[in-house]
């Protein structure tokens, strides 16, 4: 239900509106209060009256003549004083607040800029009516602010807007504030209240929409113009299903930016999975190069489990990575069981992989350093895979041995052996004065009598299958004699 009543005008001032208007117009020209005042007579008669349209002319032509007179500070006053007028219509405050915000392009200076900001600040304050109103001029009064300097402020007053509350704000306008409140959050350093505000967009809204042809898309604007012109100023805005590609990509870039700070390569993957299912994307080589190298880069950087696991080989399935065949290279040595001396892999990759920006092992090498902080990482996600592998292959190993596998010594061994064994990835103990890793999983009675049941079902089942053969044997061979001996006399 709207909460703004349009009321039928108890009479018309609309021809007196048509002929004080001009008068006051030319009136203001050398004597701006005096026609204020003449106006303020009309804007009475009309707000009384409920005359919404002669109220909202009345109401623009002031504040027109006090912008047109140069006294910014007279503006502001009557803005101020015709916004608290008893009686005054809704929908008439919402007309006058839009024409002042066209004025700040036409400030002098950026002093009296904010001052008509803070003005309409104040005047659409706690009002809903005028909400979207308050968020555009929030929004300009913190680029203001950022642009001097003062990101902290900027921030913090964009913020302050809940704009997915908001019922007569378009859908696509939200999206770009909330991405605007998100990114000024990454850029002052606040990863917590970055990610809650990156939690108000839902992935839903930039679904795949199907085509329209051009025709299909004008005739559904004039629509919208149509519904346009009677939808009252609470009601949501008609909107067309437009193309969201740009948020969507605005969206994830953020989505990565947050999982990387955290060091999520796992999500980070998903994100690039996502922009790479974009038609703008998949029609753009060299954006789909780089798309899928980073897909390839992330996922094998993503600590081991099954999600990951199952992530990785469908990944390998994808036939677009023969345009990126250093990746799927690398790729295919991770699905592979078998060793991946490290050596060997910083002579294979590392002239390809320190050319991109995700790794880089020429950089400061300091732990804040995400580049090579990755490519650490790297290393230790294929010492993980050779520690796999070895436990597949083997039950029992000597230490020294193991480590001549893995090409590390004893002590970083036994941390990357306990690392996994903590994330339960693999099982093993290691026994340090025998110098012997066990990989071999210890079977409780339950297991041992299971798999004792299963060997004797089977036994018994190839038992059976003997017996059933024997009888068979011994049919044929009573048969047979009895057949050779019918042909004799036949002879």
């Amino acid at each position: 239900m709207s909460d703004v009543q349009v009321l039928k005008p108890e009479k018309d001032f609309s021809k007196d509106a048509d002929k004080i208007i001009p008068e006051a117009e030319q009136l203001g020209k050398t004597d701006a209060q005096a026609a204020i005042d003449k106006l303020l007579l009309l804007e009475k008669q009309a707000r009384q009256a409920s005359d919404l349209a002669t109220t909202s002319r009345v109401l623009i032509a002031i504040v027109t003549i006090s912008k047109n007179s140069g006294d910014w500070n007279l503006l502001n006053d009557q803005v101020l004083l015709l916004s608290k007028k008893h009686g005054q219509l809704k929908q008439a405050t919402t007309k006058m607040v839009q024409v002042v915000m066209g004025f700040l392009d036409e400030t002098p200076n950026t002093e009296v800029k904010l001052s008509v900001i803070e003005t309409l600040r104040t005047v659409t304050e706690g009002k809903i009516f005028v909400e979207v109103e308050r968020a555009r001029i929030t929004r300009i009064l913190s680029n203001i602010k950022k642009s001097q300097g003062d990101l902290n402020a900027a921030a913090d007053t964009l913020c302050e807007l809940q704009v997915e509350t908001f019922g007569s704000m378009a859908r696509r306008e939200k999206t770009e504030f909330i991405l605007e409140q998100v990114a000024l959050c990454i850029e002052r350093g606040d990863w917590t209240q970055a990610a809650i505000l990156s939690r108000k967009i839902s992935k839903r809204y930039f679904a795949r929409k199907p085509k329209k042809s051009p025709e299909e898309i004008e005739k559904l604007k004039k629509e919208a113009e149509e519904k346009e012109k009677t939808r009252s100023p609470d009601e949501p805005p008609v909107e067309i299903d437009d193309d969201v590609t740009d948020l969507k990509l605005r969206y994830y870039e953020q989505q990565i930016i947050l999982s990387n700070h955290e060091h999520k390569y796992l999500d980070v993957c998903k994100h690039y999975r996502e922009v790479l299912d974009t038609e703008s994307v998949e029609n753009n080589p060299e954006q789909l190069r780089a798309v899928l190298a980073r897909i390839v880069y992330y996922i094998v950087l993503s600590p081991y489990d099954n999600e990951q696991s199952d992530l990785l080989h469908r990944i390998k399935q994808d036939s677009r990575l023969s345009v990126v065949p250093v990746e799927s290279r690398l790729l295919k040595w991770f699905t592979i069981q078998e060793l991946m001396r490290w050596p060997v892999v910083v002579e294979e990759f590392s002239s390809h992989l320190c050319n991109t920006d995700v790794f880089d092992t020429q950089s400061g090498q300091s732990a804040d350093d995400q580049a090579f902080k990755r490519w650490q990482d790297l290393r230790k996600r294929v010492i993980e895979h050779n520690v796999r592998v070895v436990a597949k292959y083997y039950t029992r190993i000597q230490m020294g041995r193991l480590t001549e596998l893995l090409d590390l010594n004893e002590e970083e061994t036994e941390k990357y052996i306990s690392e996994l064994v903590t994330s339960k990835t693999i099982y093993a103990k290691i026994d340090r004065p025998a110098r012997l890793v066990n990989f071999a999983k210890p079977r409780d009675a339950d297991d041992v009598l299971n798999e004792w049941s299963s060997d004797m079902k089977s036994l018994l089942g190839l038992l059976e299958r003997i017996d059933h053969l024997i009888t068979k044997e011994e049919m044929m061979a009573r048969i047979l004699p009895t057949t050779k001996g019918e042909k004799t006399k036949a002879r």
